[in-house]
């Protein structure tokens, strides 16, 4: 019997690990999870942190683990990381190129959203330089969310969904663009205000969810319901 692959997925906030562990259930497929707020802290406050040697040996660390791929759900490690030099055999997916795929796919103007103020220039610019070696132009401008993003990291799950899901039905309303959500933690509310219109809303799971299906050749389980007459 073909051993189970394993998927190690690095977050910064613990509330990312529903998402993964929903996409991922339909698979023959581990995951461990490794939650480390300390290093966002530091990104965002001033200090003379190392992120950069911090980040990579979290990576090395997790890779010990011997997974099939290292996901990375955070934009701000992202950026972190891409200036690590990383000694590890190990394919580490970072969360927004699969996401950055689907954005450069279309030629229709489009509006990313954001809830993190902290994670626009970084995603804005990764966005930039993932399509200039593609030879992509997406039409993409980016707007925040304000005063939504505390709610999650205080705890508050439920209200911060029901605000980006209030603002996005505003947005989708007044705005003749295909919209986008940037963060992980804005994808319920996403799905919800997408359930309500006839509009696509992009959000990063459904490319991340294709593009580790095919990385590690999972397969989707089959659940056969069996019918016991009494």
């Amino acid at each position: 019997m073909e051993p189970v692959k394993k998927l190690a997925c690095l977050h910064a906030h613990h509330s990312n690990i529903g998402y993964i562990e929903r996409v991922f259930s339909q698979y023959e497929i581990e995951l461990i999870h490794f939650v480390d707020p300390g290093l966002m802290h530091e990104l965002t406050a001033e200090s003379t942190f190392n992120a950069g040697q911090k980040a990579k040996e979290q990576i090395e660390w997790m890779a010990r683990c011997s997974p099939g791929a290292i996901l990375i759900t955070c934009t701000n490690y992202i950026a972190v990381l891409q200036k690590a030099e990383l000694s590890i055999s190990v394919p580490v997916i970072y969360i927004d190129e699969p996401f950055f795929e689907q954005i450069c796919q279309t030629e229709k103007r489009q509006l990313m959203l954001f809830s993190n103020p902290a994670t626009v220039e970084s995603t804005m610019e990764r966005l930039k330089e993932y399509a200039r070696q593609r030879q992509k132009s997406p039409n993409v401008e980016c707007m925040i969310l304000k005063h939504t993003f505390d709610l999650i990291m205080r705890g508050y799950k439920e209200m911060y969904d029901a605000e980006i899901e209030k603002h996005i039905k505003r947005i989708a309303n007044t705005e003749n663009r295909l919209l986008s959500v940037a963060q992980l933690s804005m994808v319920d509310a996403a799905e919800a205000a997408e359930s309500s219109s006839s509009e696509m809303i992009i959000n990063p799971l459904e490319p991340l969810e294709r593009h580790v299906a095919a990385l590690l050749q999972l397969e989707r389980r089959h659940l056969i319901a069996e019918n016991t007459k009494l």
